[in-house]
């Protein structure tokens, strides 16, 4: 890793001027299949996401002649059903400037002056231009906060990735600060305690919580990637805060598909199960999302809800991501002030 970028330690000089960026996954430009065909293209030959046999040529061929031509017309109607007025943003990139609004509002009670800017690792606002404007700002230390709070090579390697080829090209480097994770954070925890108390005060307390998160294919984590077990800890953790018993809760995992082994269990074959024998009220969290997007909006909200209901269950939740909730911009602040 190069020399100006750190990695989980404390800035090593005060700045006039420190800026922070704010990362997330990225979404495409509008909701059609043009669109989402540059979008997936970007995000599928990432190496990082996408980790095939050591030929890797053969999967570009495949993605470009085979994937690039059939999914993104499908990925275009699942946006459509979340995006809203078409001529407007993704959910996830209006929720994510939302936030970073709220971010810039906060005055910290120290003397150094903050700029905040927001930057997608696929699509728009991209990483490149959201550096270039804290540079332009006159940053000499940066803060790069990844929306992930599981640290995985696929999200947050990948991001950091980004970066360092980013800022290896410039001629005067500020210092930078990468945030690995917060999966175990103890304000985390509280955060999402929180906002799940929340919701249950004016919904109920379901017969089963299910903890949900993003997948990834289990050769990944047989490589080392830490992702699964910062799921679990996440989890587990959230689950003492709660005072939860084993059978008011389970933990899974969404958004699998092929015929490579992902990390599981499915939260669509839970959900299945759940409806067929009966169980009355089923709400959803997905900590790995700390704002709403297509997979939570979308994949949880709408067809796994369905897939509930189809299957005889009666009263099925989904607890919102934190977003910009108060307590939530009140955690990033914390979070952020840590690193000085």
């Amino acid at each position: 890793m190069p020399d100006h970028l750190i990695e989980n330690s404390f800035l090593q000089k005060s700045s006039n001027k420190i800026g922070v960026l704010i990362t997330n996954l990225g979404s495409p430009d509008a909701p059609t299949k043009s669109a989402l065909r540059k979008y997936l293209g970007q995000f599928l030959s990432d190496k990082f996401v996408i980790q095939p046999p050591p030929n890797r040529l053969i999967w570009l061929c495949i993605l470009h002649l085979v994937i690039l031509n059939i999914r993104p017309a499908k990925s275009a109607k699942k946006y459509q059903k979340v995006w809203g007025d078409p001529e407007d943003k993704a959910p996830l990139i209006l929720l994510c400037q939302d936030l970073l609004e709220q971010l810039k509002k906060h005055h910290f009670s120290v003397d150094n002056k903050f700029e905040f800017a927001l930057g997608m690792r696929y699509g728009n606002p991209c990483i490149s231009s959201a550096l270039e404007e804290l540079r332009g700002k006159g940053c000499d230390e940066i803060i790069v906060l990844p929306l992930y709070p599981q640290y995985s090579k696929t999200t947050t390697a990948s991001t950091f990735y980004e970066i360092s080829e980013i800022t290896n090209k410039w001629q005067d480097v500020p210092e930078i600060l990468l945030i690995n994770d917060y999966h175990s954070n103890n304000a985390y925890i509280d955060t999402l305690a929180a906002s799940i108390t929340q919701f249950q005060n004016l919904n109920g307390v379901p017969d089963k919580l299910l903890i949900s998160y993003h997948s990834i294919p289990q050769r990944y984590v047989n490589k080392g990637d830490c992702y699964y077990e910062h799921c679990q800890t996440t989890a587990q953790l959230l689950v003492e805060k709660l005072q939860l018993n084993n059978n008011d809760y389970e933990i899974c995992f969404q958004s699998i598909f092929g015929r490579e082994k992902w990390i599981g269990p499915n939260i669509s074959d839970i959900l299945a199960n759940l409806g067929s024998i009966g169980t009355p009220h089923v709400q959803v969290v997905c900590p790995g999302f700390p704002v709403d997007c297509l997979e939570t909006l979308e994949e949880i909200d709408m067809e796994n809800r369905e897939i509930y209901l189809e299957n005889g269950g009666s009263k099925f939740h989904y607890i919102p991501a934190l977003n910009m909730q108060k307590l939530h911009v009140d955690f990033l602040l914390k979070l952020i002030q840590e690193q000085l």
